[in-house]
């Protein structure tokens, strides 16, 4: 029987880009033409290519296609991914970092209460850590201080004039209590270790039955992402790529900004297109027939 593809994907500085993060490094008229996914406040925010809008189309047919964000649920909500009809929504998707798992758009409780168990087993409270920021943070570099879905914490910095040392010194100190530190851009989240958006991939893998896991993420909140895929794809910008981090079965590459995000949807149909033509292939040898990942849900 044929598996189907699970594809997860972080969104932002991944899979789409806000205007600082494009990295639009060719003549003006040699340029992507783009396609806006996120409105806010009558604002563009956020970017793909058209060509990889298209690629997205075709994917989520032939795939079970799961964002993976840190990004809280409203913040996720503002995001309209293309689709293959009007008002399409992912039939999964992982905010707050996996805090929140939306089956079909709406949070499930079931997981939100096996996520508070986690993390009062596994890490200190959100109030210790967020004092802990609010003395931390100087408010000369600091813009903004933010809890997110009432599960983790984040800065908004002026990351050049982050003073040296200072992130090691959160990091050590969150450690010891069970929660991680990632600088992504201008923000500073402070995370629990159990909040992870592979143990929602996990939980999404059970409903949906055995498959075949793709991953892509830029930043250090994604690391376990691509560890827990068969293969996963870094952009060459972010967190990742800036440490030189690279693991079992992950693509890093050379791409960076919304080309990255192109070549990523590039390569996840790619990938999922080859597996269906052998697949076939070998069934065509044996007179067994084979069913797309799409058939696969929903069997599921």
């Amino acid at each position: 029987m044929n598996r189907p593809f699970l594809v997860a994907s972080d969104l932002d500085r991944t899979l789409i880009y806000s205007n600082r993060a494009l990295a639009l490094d060719v003549p003006d008229r040699l340029a992507p033409r783009l396609l806006s996914v996120e409105v806010h406040d009558g604002k563009a925010l956020s970017f793909m290519t058209e060509q990889a809008a298209e690629l997205l189309v075709q994917l989520v047919q032939e795939a079970v296609f799961v964002p993976a964000t840190t990004r809280t649920r409203a913040q996720y909500e503002r995001v309209n991914l293309p689709g293959p009809t009007p008002g399409w929504v992912p039939s999964y998707a992982i905010c707050a970092n996996g805090g929140q798992l939306l089956v079909g758009g709406v949070p499930d409780k079931d997981w939100q209460a096996e996520v508070k168990s986690r993390l009062e087993a596994g890490s200190s409270p959100l109030a210790e850590v967020v004092e802990h920021l609010a003395l931390a943070a100087d408010p000369e570099w600091t813009h903004k201080r933010r809890v997110a879905d009432g599960l983790f914490a984040y800065l908004v910095v002026e990351r050049a004039q982050l003073p040296a040392g200072w992130l090691a010194e959160l990091t050590g100190w969150c450690a010891e209590r069970g929660w991680s530190v990632s600088l992504q851009g201008r923000k500073v989240y402070a995370v629990p270790t159990p909040l992870s958006k592979s143990s929602a991939l996990a939980e999404v893998e059970r409903r949906v039955g055995a498959a075949t896991v793709l991953s892509a993420g830029d930043s250090l909140l994604d690391a376990d992402l691509l560890l827990a895929a068969e293969q996963g794809w870094r952009p060459g910008h972010g967190e990742l790529a800036d440490s030189g981090w690279t693991g079992p079965g992950v693509t890093a590459l050379t791409q960076v900004g919304v080309a990255a995000g192109e070549e990523i949807v590039r390569q996840f149909l790619s990938t999922v297109r080859s597996a269906a033509s052998a697949s076939a292939s070998a069934g065509a040898g044996t007179g067994v027939g084979t069913g797309s990942g799409v058939e696969a849900e929903t069997r599921a």
